[in-house]
């Protein structure tokens, strides 16, 4: 487990403040808050978010927009190159007031590479504008679906169980050995499930699985490897993909550009 490195924030006539960082697959950086907006985009690799009441997917071409004061832990899941754009309390109020993922197309990816790469070095004109640009391209980026309910931390034995599977999503595991895993009998993880998070073992692993999937899409993970990854095969990963999100894998990216476009 690491600790979050942030810039020096306590200059808050900076309007942002941009952080480049490397973390290799494996890390956990702790949970931890910043009194500014954070916005994290991958430009490679993929990390999941954790915050009190959810966990979110963010591979290539997605950033999370954490709001001041959101406690978040990162677990990283491939090596991962990070671009982090902090946000002093003014400007985040002007955006979303609750933890988002965004879809970055090539404008909103090149605003944020060159805030961090320039810093405040240029020209003053020329950085102001930079930062309102990037502020509109935040605006009207679209808000991604790649959410998982996370439970709170009064049983650590569902929280356990949770990050587990987020870190080994597959049906090869069963719900007796991640139960055996935490600690606590089926019955008790069945029911902590259901209070905790209105839903039971199978619907929520599901979702992990899901939004792992889609990940992988983005990144161009074949199909077949995916399914074998998750315990499937490819037919019966296949179904339950279209199932669910109403597209069939192979054409959940051609989905999701025109949705974009839109």
């Amino acid at each position: 487990m690491a600790k979050a490195a942030p810039p020096d924030l306590s200059d808050t006539d900076v309007p942002v403040q941009p952080l480049a960082r490397t973390y290799p697959r494996g890390l956990y950086i702790e949970p931890h808050e910043h009194a500014w907006g954070q916005l994290l985009y991958a430009m490679s690799g993929v990390m999941w978010v954790e915050t009190p009441n959810e966990a979110l997917v963010v591979p290539p071409q997605r950033a999370v927009w954490l709001p001041p004061g959101v406690p978040h832990g990162i677990r990283v899941v491939s090596d991962l190159q990070m671009r982090n754009i902090y946000l002093r309390p003014s400007l985040a109020a002007t955006l979303d007031d609750s933890v988002q993922v965004i879809e970055v197309g090539g404008l909103l990816r090149e605003l944020i590479v060159g805030l961090v790469e320039q810093g405040d070095d240029g020209a003053p004109d020329y950085y102001d504008a930079l930062v309102g640009l990037a502020l509109l391209e935040l605006k009207r980026a679209r808000r991604s679906l790649l959410k998982i309910p996370l439970p709170d931390d009064s049983d650590r034995r569902l929280m356990n169980l949770c990050q587990a599977v987020m870190a080994s999503p597959s049906l090869d595991i069963p719900f007796e050995q991640h139960a055996e895993n935490a600690g606590a009998s089926v019955r008790t993880l069945a029911r902590l499930f259901k209070d905790g998070l209105g839903m039971g073992f199978a619907e929520w692993r599901r979702q992990v699985q899901l939004a792992t999937a889609a990940a992988e899409l983005i990144q161009g993970v074949p199909v077949s490897a995916i399914a074998r990854e998750l315990g499937y095969s490819p037919s019966s990963f296949s179904d339950m993909f279209r199932r669910e999100l109403g597209v069939a894998p192979s054409q959940f990216c051609v989905s999701q550009q025109r949705g974009g476009a839109a």
